[in-house]
């Protein structure tokens, strides 16, 4: 049973839905930069007008109260805020979050503010970006100014969206901004400054928020479901959930949240990576791991194997020939939103939020005006029994954010795939509600039992 309080919401990102990527003073960010880039993005795409949510945000919040949304996550905008990263701050851009805030509450909305979901100031990329040892200070900086506007009525603040994305996918592997390839020396020193920068922020936030508020940050990570339900089987799937490699090392879960909520790196760490691996003062591990109040985890599937196998497929109970995929070919695994709670709230002992789950479709508008999702009501369904299951079993989870509110620019891989629960016609920004808008509408006025109605 779902507490009487759950947050049910909804989530969206800045670049993802904003577009206005010039207008009122805004700075270039890195997906601002490098979406430009011939190659980048399929058909060229760009989120310069995005969902043109800047201008159009009123309508969109008079559509997330039509739908019963509880909560919206969203995310700020730092070149947005700050053009050049540090320094002048661009008035306008603080006034479109700060109305969006007012409009948000005036819907009996809850606001959730995420402070970086990756388009960092092209400025401080030419700098070095996360590779410069200034950059927690710019982001403590940049956080100072968030918190200072909107603490006022913001009651949930999270420091980064996926680290294991931004800097694992962005320096690492190079399949998003800035798509680079970097030796594994710079991921660890961009460590070094992602984790030194989140413990700044979460201080700032301490120290000036203007309210009580509950910060947090929103990582994902592997998750690995067990092959049946012994306690041998579960060990596995936990032990190889929080394991770490040398190449895929910063994609991990206990990468990130060992040095977050434990206050030390993994124990494998020492040996894979010696004396090159990050070393804190005790100051430092105190700043960084200063208390959070939730664990936020965005989590869409199950990994079916530690780094990538291509051409193979694992043969087990998730990944299998003709297995059920979406259309980004993840696995469907609802499995998962049961594990993945349970196996964090057991290593970290935080309440967890599921800041973003949701299902890529072919969605399309039919004969009757209308958008039918049946496929994305059924994943909702599934995956949504198994976190209550995992409440029930003891599990303290907090909230769940659906991804995404609307259809979206999805990073590198363009306006392909559909994830919103409204429908956006990119020809002229119409919005439509979709099916599995209205169901979810009733999964929130019910809290949950209507899950039932078809289990």
């Amino acid at each position: 049973m779902f507490p009487k309080d759950f947050l049910w919401g909804a989530a969206s990102a800045a670049y993802q839905i904003e577009g206005a990527y010039k207008e009122d003073g805004k700075g270039e960010g890195i997906w601002d930069h490098f979406s430009h880039e011939p190659g980048r993005i399929p058909h060229g795409e760009t989120g310069d007008v995005a969902c043109d949510h800047y201008h159009r945000f009123r309508e969109d919040v008079a559509l997330m109260k039509e739908l019963g949304l509880k909560s919206y996550r969203f995310s700020i905008s730092w070149p947005r805020v700050i053009p050049d990263g540090c320094g002048e701050v661009n008035e306008k851009g603080l006034k479109f979050y700060s109305d969006l805030v007012d409009e948000i509450c005036a819907a009996g909305i809850e606001p959730m503010v995420t402070l970086y979901h990756w388009n960092l100031p092209m400025a401080l990329y030419e700098k070095g970006g996360w590779k410069n040892d200034d950059s927690p200070e710019w982001f403590a900086e940049y956080a100072r100014v968030v918190v200072d506007a909107l603490s006022d009525r913001v009651g949930f603040f999270m420091t980064f969206n996926e680290p294991q994305i931004f800097v694992d996918g962005g320096y690492n592997m190079g399949y998003h901004a800035p798509f680079e390839n970097a030796p594994v020396k710079d991921i660890l020193k961009i460590t070094r400054n992602v984790l030194l920068a989140h413990g700044k922020a979460v201080k700032v936030i301490r120290e000036n928020a203007k309210r009580d508020v509950e910060v947090g940050m929103a990582p994902t990570g592997p998750v690995f479901l067990p092959e049946n339900e012994s306690k041998e089987a579960v060990e596995e799937a936990r032990k190889k959930s929080f394991s770490i490699n040398e190449k895929t090392f910063a994609n991990s879960n206990a990468w990130w949240g060992d040095p977050v909520f434990l206050g030390r790196f993994p124990e494998e760490a020492r040996s894979l990576f010696g004396d090159d691996l990050p070393e804190f003062s005790d100051e430092e591990w105190a700043l960084i791991s200063a208390p959070l109040d939730f664990y936020g985890f965005n989590v869409y599937h199950a990994s079916s194997s530690f780094g990538p196998e291509e051409n193979k497929y694992s043969h087990d109970e998730y990944s299998y020939v003709g297995s059920p995929r979406n259309s980004l070919g993840w696995n469907i695994t609802p499995k998962v939103l049961y594990y993945s709670p349970k196996f964090l709230y057991e290593r970290y002992k935080k309440p967890v939020m599921i800041t973003e789950n949701g299902m890529a479709n072919l969605d399309m508008v039919s004969l009757d005006g209308k958008v039918h999702d049946p496929q994305r009501i059924d994943y909702i369904n599934r995956y949504l029994l198994q976190l209550e299951k995992a409440i029930d079993d003891g599990v303290e989870v907090v909230g769940y954010q659906y991804w995404s509110v609307m259809d979206n620019f999805e990073w590198a891989e363009g306006y392909n795939p559909r994830f919103g629960l409204v429908y956006v016609d990119y020809r002229n920004e119409n919005r439509i509600p979709k099916d599995s808008a209205y169901w979810y509408k009733n999964v929130i006025r019910t809290n949950g039992a209507s899950l039932h109605e078809n289990a």
